[in-house]
């Protein structure tokens, strides 16, 4: 079977580029985001014809949502998902065991997300899939792809947790990585989840966040590089640029036809699998608490949410007008576009700080 990867006499030197790391990683953004804008416009008449309605909205939400969000069709991430895998495929090395694990986590919970939007969509419900049937399937398929990447993680790295901002530092937790990656996973795939409530909010630092962590496995899978930043050295984990750069060009194609108005919502198909990926690249990479400072914007709304449930259950009261944080500037007379671009404003800034730990020790 040709292997693009092998190394090729010199009348083919042309065809050595696909050794590069770099000139993969760029073909998978190219080629995720044409997938998605050639295929997004059937998807999203497909789904309007199956739906009927739409995703259904929340009475309890903000006002305006019944009038400008009904009859719009949700489950989009399927575009997302379709175009990330298929680009990923075409553009990686599937000899490494961390391009299936990533790509299994991301289906795994593309499909708990589908689950939970079929069920809405069917039901006229927006309740979907009861929340400790989807926690059960999201800690079962974490807990798999967490046992593999440790078989195939030299050690001491397997089971060790890296400390940002200090050089080479390494705590071995030994089989208490297990629980805590899963934690970083399933949190991950929740907190985005928590974040896709407006038009364009979630996919933008999502994007943001894979552009982060392209360059940091580009840098943790290069000894040269990793020596010189003293930050871990992980082989083979440069793959994870190419399935990074597949999703910033999957998830520009997906904003393409989410941005304001919508013409598709992502859904938990969307949410849930794109944090699980965020999360495992984050594990793989060894920048598992890095990812809560790249992603803060989604740590935010996260801590909204558990503030207000909180909040009210210990004394009757309500911290916020509504969780998550976007609904709280909502019911304060924000615009729409206004919190989205002021959100997208903060998740750079926070992924600019993160990215900084990489020289900052």
């Amino acid at each position: 079977m040709f292997n693009l990867l092998a190394p090729l006499s010199d009348e083919f030197a042309l065809f050595n580029l696909f050794r590069y790391l770099t000139f993969r990683t760029g073909g998978a953004i190219i080629t995720a985001l044409f997938i998605a804008l050639f295929v997004g416009p059937k998807l999203i008449l497909w789904l309007r014809m199956k739906q009927g309605q739409g995703q259904p909205i929340r009475t309890d939400g903000p006002e305006g949502h019944l009038l400008t969000k009904k009859g719009t069709p949700t489950m989009g991430g399927f575009l997302i998902m379709l175009a990330l895998s298929i680009s990923t495929l075409l553009w990686g090395d599937l000899t490494s065991g961390y391009v299936w694990a990533v790509l299994m986590v991301t289906i795994g919970y593309g499909l708990i997300g589908f689950a939970d939007d079929f069920l809405k969509v069917s039901k006229k419900n927006p309740k979907g899939l009861n929340g400790r049937i989807k926690l059960v399937f999201e800690v079962g398929i974490a807990t798999v792809a967490v046992v593999w990447v440790m078989m195939i993680t030299r050690d001491p790295l397997a089971t060790s947790i890296a400390i940002p901002f200090f050089k080479q530092v390494l705590i071995n937790i030994g089989w208490f990585f297990i629980p805590f990656a899963v934690f970083i996973i399933v949190g991950a795939g929740n907190s985005v989840n928590l974040t896709d409530g407006l038009d364009g909010l979630a996919i933008v630092p999502v994007m943001i966040a894979a552009g982060c962590y392209a360059l940091i496995s580009y840098l943790v899978g290069n000894a040269v590089f990793s020596a010189y930043l003293q930050i871990p050295s992980v082989p083979g984990a440069g793959e994870m640029a190419v399935f990074c750069g597949a999703l910033t060009g999957a998830g520009l194609g997906f904003l393409w036809f989410n941005a304001p108005p919508a013409r598709v919502f992502m859904g938990d198909t969307g949410s849930l699998s794109l944090g699980g990926a965020l999360g495992m690249v984050a594990v793989i990479t060894k920048h598992e608490i890095v990812l809560g400072i790249i992603g803060g914007l989604f740590v935010l709304e996260t801590v909204s949410v558990i503030v207000q449930v909180t909040s009210y259950k210990l004394t009757g009261k309500r911290v916020f007008r509504m969780a998550p944080l976007h609904h709280h500037f909502e019911k304060k007379g924000w615009a729409e576009p206004t919190i989205v671009i002021r959100f997208w404003i903060i998740a750079s800034v926070l992924a600019l700080i993160g990215l900084s730990t990489l020289k900052l020790r």
